[in-house]
């Protein structure tokens, strides 16, 4: 049995939906190219984060603020005023930006570091991440608007054994019909997904998101 994240969510009813059936994470985005952006503009461009992420946590259910390449500014601002569960960061923060945001957190929220890799010399890179999880995903083409939530899948064989340095959870291309097959084959405990319980780009599916939770719960 994995734990399940569901990310990319933009409203209360899908909050209830994931949290009613079994979720253990569900995630917010906070990046303006993103189809599942929250953020907007003004005093109180993070309310709606606030809002959801404390409508999660009512319900039993961990919440997760995703940033990419935050300013120091927008992380204390997240950290501090939203109060989430876990602070996800997605864009090309090196590692010793990550550390000094892991430092800022403890002992308030975890942070996560999300990681494309393509192959197994790429996981031999990830003991240089001070976090409290690594999300391992499928490492974006060149041409990829966004740094994550494409819909790719990493080949799940050379994660078999991986060693981590911290709790991971496993991303990328995931979907209902296949995420049984990715847990056995990765020997992941923890899975993320987003576009892979939508039907429409951007807009979550319930039927979809029961689906891949029942499976991911049956692993």
């Amino acid at each position: 049995m994995a734990n399940v994240k569901i990310c990319g969510l933009t409203d209360s009813s899908m909050v209830r939906v994931a949290a009613e059936a079994g979720a253990d994470w569900v995630g917010f985005v906070l990046y303006p190219k993103s189809p599942r952006n929250l953020l907007g503009e003004g005093r109180d461009a993070l309310q709606q984060l606030e809002d959801l992420s404390r409508f999660a946590q009512e319900l039993g259910v961990l919440s997760v603020a995703l940033m990419v390449d935050p300013s120091e500014d927008l992380f204390e601002r997240v950290l501090h005023d939203v109060g989430p569960n876990a602070i996800q960061l997605q864009g090309h923060e090196t590692p010793d930006q990550v550390q000094r945001f892991w430092r800022d957190g403890d002992g308030i929220c975890e942070i996560w570091k999300a990681v494309g890799v393509s192959d197994a010399e790429d996981l031999e890179t990830l003991d240089q991440w001070r976090v409290d999880r690594l999300l391992i995903d499928a490492k974006p083409r060149t041409s990829a608007d966004l740094p994550g939530g494409n819909g790719e899948a990493i080949d799940w064989v050379i994660l078999a054994g991986f060693d981590a340095p911290v709790p991971w959870l496993l991303a990328g291309g995931l979907t209902p019909e296949n995420v049984t097959t990715a847990i056995a084959t990765s020997g992941a405990y923890a899975v993320d997904v987003s576009s892979g319980v939508e039907r429409v780009r951007g807009v979550k599916d319930e039927d979809l998101i029961r689906a891949f939770i029942d499976a991911a719960k049956m692993a």
